[in-house]
């Protein structure tokens, strides 16, 4: 069970999963729901049944063969179509079954990942070095232009050693952002594991030292695609009955939130509750703004009140009565347990 069983199981969809190389070919996108227990408890506080959980966009893009950067396989529609992701979502297989068909007939993890690496590597090198030939003769002309030029030269370099440019979290990505670089996205591995893998700590110790400083999740397919056929308590019990506390897509979410600097934040009332996806270091006016435009460019201030002084308070007129209430201002940062209601002129 491979790439796209996993990502059938983790998303709830019904792509084909064949037992064959490149049955992905047209990339297919998941929406999941982001768990979330607080919006039931608010849902209830305030009598309302719409909730409105923030959501995870999950694309399953053909696997990646040696070559691919020169055209190999479906390489040039997988590295066109990753160019448009916030991050990568390596899965590594990482278990012995002669059923399951590999590209190679065989199948290595650290060969994997290196054909994975490498490929992305050669491609932000044609980038590079089509862009730096023009932009050092631009430099010459506009000396402005000096730190662009030294953040390309940088990263050809690293690049041309060998190595991702996630490695190097201290990039300027701002200098660098118009090149759309694919190493430059965060990556998370997510190793496929069988049943016995789950809990084999030396083995998961070992992968994850193949891929530090990066994320290593371990999963296993047949496992999650057993889950989605369960209802809560069911699953729950399957869960700890391979000593699991939680599901993979719940590590995934939880990955790819710490990956991509996000949290969430609340909105409540007697119409809806609904979580907010914002940057971490968000101000009050950004957060406002991811609901609409129109509340950034207007905003007033924000009347604030964590969640668990609501749901102890047991109703806003109570919280506010308690004096657990605030009113918070443009340059408050959110923090991922505000419950917010925000004022705005426009």
């Amino acid at each position: 069970m491979g790439k796209s069983t996993l990502f059938n199981a983790l998303t709830g969809s019904n792509i084909l999963a064949a037992n064959y190389p490149f049955a992905t070919i047209e990339p297919n996108t998941g929406i999941v729901p982001v768990p979330d227990e607080r919006l039931a408890k608010l849902a209830a506080l305030y009598s309302t049944n719409k909730i409105i959980p923030a959501t995870v966009t999950f694309v399953d893009i053909a696997g990646l063969v040696a070559g691919a950067s020169e055209g190999e396989g479906l390489g040039n529609q997988f590295l066109s179509h990753i160019r448009t992701t916030n991050a990568i979502v390596q899965v590594v297989r990482a278990f012995d079954d002669p059923n399951v068909t590999h590209v190679d007939n065989a199948h290595d993890a650290k060969k994997d990942i290196d054909v994975i690496n490498t490929e992305l590597i050669l491609a932000d090198l044609q980038t590079i070095s089509k862009r730096l030939p023009k932009f050092e003769k631009e430099a010459r002309a506009n000396p402005k232009l000096k730190p662009v030029l030294d953040a390309y030269n940088q990263v050809n370099t690293i690049l041309n050693n060998g190595e991702p440019l996630w490695n190097y979290p201290d990039l300027d990505h701002e200098l660098l952002a118009d090149l759309h670089l694919l190493t430059m996205k965060p990556v998370i591995y997510l190793f496929n594991l069988d049943e016995a893998g789950l809990n084999d700590t030396a083995k998961q110790d070992g992968l994850k030292k193949l891929v530090a400083p990066a994320q290593a999740l371990f999963v296993c397919a047949k496992l999650e695609s057993e889950l989605k056929e369960l209802d809560e308590t069911d699953a729950k019990e399957l869960l700890e009955s391979y000593g699991q506390m939680e599901s993979g897509l719940i590590k995934l979410i939880r990955a790819a939130y710490e990956t991509l600097g996000l949290q969430s934040y609340l909105t409540a009332g007697p119409k809806e509750v609904r979580a907010w996806t914002i940057d971490r270091g968000a101000t009050a006016p950004q957060a406002a703004g991811v609901i609409h435009g129109d509340f950034e460019r207007g905003f007033i201030a924000a009347e604030v009140v964590s969640y668990q002084d609501l749901i102890e308070a047991g109703s806003l007129t109570a919280a506010r009565g308690a004096g657990k209430v605030r009113t918070e201002g443009k340059t408050y940062i959110m923090r991922p347990d505000d419950v917010v209601e925000f004022r705005f002129n426009v």
